[in-house]
């Protein structure tokens, strides 16, 4: 058996549980079983929770184990996998949840974990820091432009500004007044968000907003929409709606094992920080969520697995 962190109907945190599980199947072709020793906490996941799913996502099956991006040991290669051996440390996309103890990764969508790098912060990047890097590339903005980023202060927000930074653009982001010195830390100028947001940005950047990259949606999106007469440069991570009622995009996400050697190679060198801001153990995965969904968590939140 296998303990894992589930969501046992679309609800709230009451449909919460930590249950133990059948252990995994053998890996099939092109897929890797993972021993996990961290495990990223997004908002994806308490999205899908609540009956959030993707265009062309299968239904949700029962009980459905949270979470997307870990980092682990190699446990076991399925058939056709070709540069990965038992006892690899990797780091990648789950398809049987990350807050398990042991779950398959697709081979295409994992990557060696580089020494450097503890599991924690490799638990980071494969859908926080990747989203962030697929974002950036799609928006291609000139040395020196300015980009604002809504929603600064959580994992995506945080790694996107620190790639827009080391590639020499401007940052304003969006973040709760709290979270002032530690966006300011970043090398990006703090707005808080709410009514005239719009006025807030354009007074700090008064010669315009280049580009937005949106990681609130809703209200928020909407709110500063205006800034940016081309909409190909407004992107979301998640308000697919929003975005595309108001002529924009949702970030082109690569999914690939290039862009995870790529962010892994920006955290070794320090150009990204993974900021993991605090850590709880697997019985504890609920308060992570909490953290999340309540938008208390400033940084990134891991789930610590295993030895």
């Amino acid at each position: 058996m296998t303990q894992a962190y589930v969501f046992t109907s679309h609800g709230g945190p009451e449909t919460e549980a930590l249950l133990e599980l059948p252990d995994q199947p053998e890996p099939g072709p092109g897929q890797l079983l993972v021993a996990v020793r961290a495990a990223g906490v997004n908002p994806f996941d308490h999205k899908l929770r609540t009956g959030f799913q993707l265009p062309g996502a299968p239904p949700t099956q029962f009980p459905a184990v949270f979470g997307g991006e870990v980092a682990g040991v190699v446990q076991a290669v399925g058939p056709d996998v070709t540069g990965f051996a038992v006892g690899d440390a990797v780091f990648g996309s789950a398809v049987t949840g990350g807050y398990i103890e042991s779950t398959l990764v697709p081979a295409a969508v994992a990557a060696h974990k580089p020494d450097a790098l503890s599991f924690t912060d490799a638990a980071t990047l494969p859908v926080a820091a990747a989203t962030a890097y697929d974002g950036v590339n799609q928006l291609d903005l000139p040395k020196g432009a300015t980009l604002l980023i809504t929603g600064i202060g959580g994992g995506v927000g945080v790694a996107a500004a620190q790639i827009a930074v080391a590639r020499g653009l401007r940052v304003v982001g969006t973040a709760s007044a709290g979270k002032k010195e530690f966006v300011e830390s970043l090398g990006a100028t703090h707005v808080t968000p709410g009514p005239d947001v719009a006025a807030r940005v354009r007074a700090v950047a008064p010669d315009g907003i280049d580009a937005v990259y949106d990681l609130v949606g809703g209200a928020a999106l909407e709110a500063v929409a205006e800034l940016v007469e081309d909409r190909t440069k407004l992107i979301t991570a998640g308000d697919y709606a929003t975005v595309t009622r108001l002529g924009g995009q949702p970030v082109q996400r690569l999914r690939n094992a290039e862009v995870l050697d790529r962010v892994a190679e920006l955290a070794v060198s320090g150009a990204l920080r993974p900021y993991v801001t605090r850590t709880f153990p697997l019985e504890r995965a609920g308060e992570a969520l909490r953290a999340v969904e309540e938008g208390h968590a400033q940084g990134k939140i891991v789930i610590e697995i295993g030895a």
